[in-house]
């Protein structure tokens, strides 16, 4: 197949705001063309996107998976659904065996084993690690043990049966695995490299972070006293944020293999996880602070291009800082953006093999009108880009 990229790239203003703390808990920030500026982690946005994909309903269930330790009791679960009569700590250890047998570690938090009170059940073996599996793979090792539910330990000392469980959780990977990727440091053999590359939100002009002194009355107070019931301090700063991912469209495609639903259209589930993965970068926001913030905005603007040739940030357009001497960052960022992407293009790009998409939103933004086609809203935005990639996806290598 023929490496085809999907890059996406935003401008995004947020009010006073704490999206992605550090250890101090104060918001991120990273020094970039000589001056600090604010900034939110790629983990940050990306959990964001993955949250937002069944949030919004942008996918069914079916289709995504599951980061957790807790990935014995989630086999358990599906065997007990299987086979109600199967239960208690009996599922547990069968669904332990099945989990080991995919070449996965597990055991008993020493933590939770010292906190269990006499006469309690053992608490339920974890993984030593997050484990990202798809909703088919839970499924897939939940049918095997039922399988073998009889006598586990026997049942799993076949090789063939081991093999076919290490088979189960590195096939039929769910949209958010085949975008993110999956790392097993000790099961190599069924990481996942990831589609998707997000880079670090930085905003395009310098940024010092303010600190907020806050008060709390006390509710049962009487007039003779006085003072705060409590009182604290919360970081936080503002800022025109310039957000960027890269989709390896060839990567996405070879991830999901086989497709994720029966019977249709080879290109129908890339297709719809390019779609899931546009809108939910474009719209998902970190949830940092927000009860206290309140930092509910959207993109200024959003580029989307899709292109035959490497990914390309156009981050440089911000090395030199935004100024905002008129009070505002967005239409100096929207003029260097339009400024910046023609004379990249022009000096790397294939005018031939990439296409570009502008969604925009108000007069600051007029200077992006030119680079693309101009979409009206989101949905007309996610439905281009999704069939420009089936139709990349159906000519032949």
């Amino acid at each position: 197949m023929n490496r085809v990229f999907l890059d996406v790239h935003a401008l995004q203003t947020v009010p006073p705001s704490n999206l992605n703390r550090d250890d101090t808990g104060a918001p991120k920030s990273a020094v970039y063309g000589g001056v600090p500026r604010a900034r939110v982690s790629s983990q940050a946005w990306k959990r964001a996107t993955r949250t937002y994909f069944s949030e919004e309903r942008l996918l069914d269930p079916s289709e995504l998976g599951v980061r957790t330790k807790k990935i014995v009791e989630a086999v358990a679960d599906r065997i007990t659904a299987l086979d109600p009569s199967l239960a208690g700590e009996n599922v547990l250890r069968i669904a332990d065996e099945t989990v080991r047998a995919a070449g996965l570690k597990t055991e008993v938090p020493k933590r939770k084993a010292t906190a269990a009170k006499d006469g309690e059940p053992e608490p339920a073996p974890e993984a030593k690690y997050l484990v990202f599996l798809s909703a088919r793979q839970l499924d897939g090792l939940a049918r095997l043990a039922v399988d073998g539910a009889a006598d586990i330990t026997a049942f799993l000392k076949d090789k063939k049966t081991r093999d076919r469980a290490r088979e189960i959780a590195d096939t039929r990977h769910s949209v958010d695995i085949a975008l993110f990727g999956r790392m097993v440091a000790d099961a190599a053999d069924i990481n996942v490299d990831a589609a998707v590359q997000v880079a670090h939100a930085i905003s395009v002009h310098r940024v010092e972070n303010e600190t907020d002194y806050y008060t709390a009355v006390d509710d049962e107070n009487t007039e003779a006293e006085t003072g705060a019931g409590m009182i604290g301090t919360v970081d936080f700063n503002s800022a025109t944020l310039y957000r960027y991912a890269a989709l390896g469209v060839h990567q996405l495609a070879r991830n999901l293999g086989e497709g994720l639903r029966e019977d249709e259209e080879r290109t129908a589930p890339v297709r719809r996880a390019v779609e899931a993965f546009v809108h939910g970068f474009v719209a998902s926001l970190p949830t940092g602070k927000i009860n206290t913030f309140g930092h509910h905005t959207l993109p200024d603007a959003v580029v989307v291009k899709l292109r035959a040739t490497r990914p390309i940030s156009f981050v440089a357009a911000f090395e030199d800082p935004v100024r905002g001497d008129q009070g505002g960052h967005v239409r100096e960022a929207s003029e260097r953006l339009a400024e910046y992407i023609p004379d990249i293009e022009r000096a790397y790009g294939d005018d031939a093999s990439t296409l570009t998409w502008v969604l925009r939103v108000g007069p600051n933004t007029a200077k992006l009108a030119g680079i693309g086609a101009e979409t009206q809203n989101l949905g007309e935005l996610v439905e281009s880009v999704g069939q420009a990639v089936a139709e990349r996806l159906e000519k032949p290598a």
